[in-house]
């Protein structure tokens, strides 16, 4: 057994390694942990002699197989528990967040396996992120930034890179929902803004922030 806060080191290093392929440094564990640099350095040494990463001061630390399938397992119950709260219980998709990392320190194996057949095994969580299978297996999707979009290219919206309220709110107050249809009209060179056509009719300006944030599966 290890801790609920073991586990979500493991999870902030695998999220951090899906970003980089290199082993992951103590500074940056600290930032996405939101604690300090000599915490981690504790922690990492600690789950180092439980052989769940590699670590090597100075260098960073990776996950050892045992590791990943621990925080591989811990993302899929997650964005399960995402998925439930969203589809069955009506929270909306900037309140699930906080109410899954909670639940996702339930160790009943057996629990997690019903929900997913319940939910009728969803590959994607309210947010576009993939779920992975029981086996650690999870889609692979063609998808791009807004901001790499050229003019007159159209898609649809399959996800998103930013998870905090603020940036759901703002999807939400224009439309920029997962599964609506966009083209992009224009391209502005003076602060790389993007104008977009929403739907049928609707059109909106985005800023290169707002654009970086959000995944396009082109038509």
């Amino acid at each position: 057994m290890i801790s609920q806060t073991e586990e979500n080191y493991l999870k902030a290093i695998y999220q951090l390694s899906q970003k980089n392929d290199t082993p992951i440094s103590t500074n940056a564990i600290a930032k996405q942990m939101q604690t300090a640099a000599s915490s981690v350095t504790d922690m990492v040494k600690r789950l180092s002699s439980k052989e769940l990463i590699h670590y090597q001061s100075h260098k960073g630390s990776t996950l050892t197989e045992k590791g990943n399938i621990i925080a591989c397992n811990l993302i899929r119950k997650h964005r399960l528990w995402e998925c439930f709260l969203f589809d069955t219980l009506n929270f909306t998709w900037d309140e699930v967040h906080d109410i899954a990392e909670q639940l996702e320190h339930i160790q009943s194996n057996e629990l997690i396996d019903r929900l997913d057949r319940f939910l009728g095994y969803p590959k994607f969580d309210p947010h576009g992120d993939p779920i992975p299978d029981k086996d650690g297996n999870f889609v692979v999707r063609e998808q791009y930034p807004l901001s790499e979009l050229s003019e007159k290219e159209k898609g649809t919206i399959v996800g998103i890179r930013e998870h905090t309220k603020s940036f759901l709110a703002y999807l939400e107050q224009f439309n920029l929902l997962l599964g609506q249809h966009i083209e992009v009209l224009k391209i502005f060179n003076y602060d790389q803004s993007v104008k977009i056509r929403i739907g049928e009719h609707e059109i909106h300006t985005v800023t290169q922030k707002i654009a970086n944030n959000l995944f396009i599966k082109k038509d």
